[in-house]
C-alpha cells in the first residue's frame, strides 16, 4: 500500500466530500463526472478503504471519509500556500520591495528609473498595501515602512523624518473672499479633506488657529493616494507628508499655504529580514536609497 496516494486522486476526493457528491466536484474541478468517480476509485483502492457509501442517490461519507476528508483539505490548502509562497519568492534577478501604496507612487517610483540605470540586471517589484508585510515570509528583499521602529526580528535603517504642509491646487478658490487662500485663518475657512495619518491638531497649534469643526472636513480617507487626488481636482485643502507632495509642489500642480511645517510622527525606514546578511540586491538598494534620501533632504531644507 502506497503511504502517499496520488495527487490527482486525492483532489478528487475532497471536492466530493466537500461538495456533496461527484456531479458537483466533476463541475469545479473541469472534469468528467466519470474522472471523478474514477480517481475516488483508485483512491479507496489504493487505502484499502471504503471512504464512500453508494447509495441510490448518491455517495455518502463514511466516518472514515469525513475524518480523512477534513485533514486533506487542510493538506492541500497547506500544499497551495506553500506553492504561492515558493513563487512569491524573490529570484536572483528580482528586487522585491514592500511598502505603502502612496510613499511607492509619489517618492519610490518616479526615483526609480535612476537605481535601474544603475542596476539593469534587476527587475524590481513593488507589493504595496496599506498592512505591514511579513518580513519572516521572504516574500519581499526590502521593507520601506512608517513608524517608530523596534519592529521584532526586523533589522532596520532609519531613512529619514518627514513634515506635514497644508496643499491645495492652484485652482482652488474658494476662501471667504473668492480668492486663492493664503493665510491659516483663510484654510480654517476652506472645505477640508482629512486622513487619520494627519489630523489637523499640530498644525492648527502652530498656526495658531482654532482645530476646524467636523462639518468642515468634506472628505475623509485613510489613503493618502485618494486625499492627495481629491485635493488636485480642487476639491479640498489637506494635509500632507512633504515625502508625498514634493513633486506635485515642484511641477506647480499643488500649492503649499503658508510657510508652516509640522513634524510627522512616523519617520521612514529601511527594514529587512533580522536573520538574514544583506545579500547583493539588498545591499545595492540599500546603497541607493541612502543617496537618494540624502539628495531629497537637501532639496527639502532649502524648499
Amino acid at each position: 500500500m502506497k503511504l502517499i496516494p496520488p495527487l490527482t486522486a486525492l483532489r478528487c476526493f475532497e471536492a466530493a466530500a466537500r461538495l456533496g457528491g461527484v456531479t458537483q466536484a466533476a463541475r469545479e474541478l473541469h472534469v468528467t463526472h466519470s474522472a471523478v468517480s474514477q480517481q475516488i476509485k483508485v483512491l479507496e483502492d489504493s487505502m484499502g478503504l471504503a471512504l464512500f457509501i453508494r447509495e441510490a442517490r448518491g455517495l455518502r461519507l463514511t466516518e472514515v471519509g469525513r475524518l480523512y476528508a477534513l485533514e486533506i483539505r487542510t493538506a492541500l490548502r497547506d500544499i497551495t500556500h506553500a506553492t504561492r509562497r515558493a513563487q512569491a519568492r524573490p529570484q536572483e534577478s528580482e528586487l522585491v520591495i514592500a511598502t505603502l501604496p502612496s510613499f511607492a507612487q509619489h517618492w519610490l517610483v518616479p526615483r526609480l528609473a535612476s537605481f535601474r540605470e544603475a542596476h539593469p540586471y534587476y527587475r524590481v517589484r513593488l507589493l504595496t498595501s496599506l498592512q505591514v508585510e511579513d518580513l519572516r515570509q521572504g516574500a519581499c528583499d526590502v521593507g520601506i515602512r512608517m513608524g517608530q521602529g523596534h519592529w521584532p526580528d526586523v533589522a532596520q535603517q532609519k531613512l529619514f523624518d518627514d513634515e506635514i504642509v497644508a496643499v491645495a491646487a492652484p485652482h482652488f478658490a474658494l476662501a471667504p473672499n473668492g480668492r486663492f487662500p493664503v493665510t491659516a485663518e483663510d484654510v480654517m475657512a476652506c472645505p477640508l479633506i482629512s486622513s487619520p495619518d494627519t489630523p489637523w491638531t499640530d498644525w492648527c497649534r502652530a498656526a495658531q488657529v482654532a482645530e476646524p469643526a467636523d462639518e468642515a472636513v468634506v472628505l475623509s480617507a485613510n489613503d493618502s493616494n485618494i486625499v492627495i487626488g481629491a485635493v488636485l481636482m480642487g476639491q479640498g485643502i489637506a494635509l500632507e507628508r512633504r515625502s508625498l507632495v514634493g513633486h506635485a509642489l515642484a511641477r506647480g500642480e499643488l500649492v503649499q499655504i503658508t510657510g508652516i511645517r509640522v513634524p510627522y510622527r512616523y519617520p521612514y525606514w529601511l527594514v529587512w529580514q533580522q536573520r538574514e546578511m544583506l545579500n547583493a540586491r539588498q545591499a545595492h538598494f540599500a546603497q541607493w536609497i541612502e543617496g537618494q534620501v540624502d539628495v531629497y533632504l537637501r532639496g527639502s531644507a532649502s524648499a
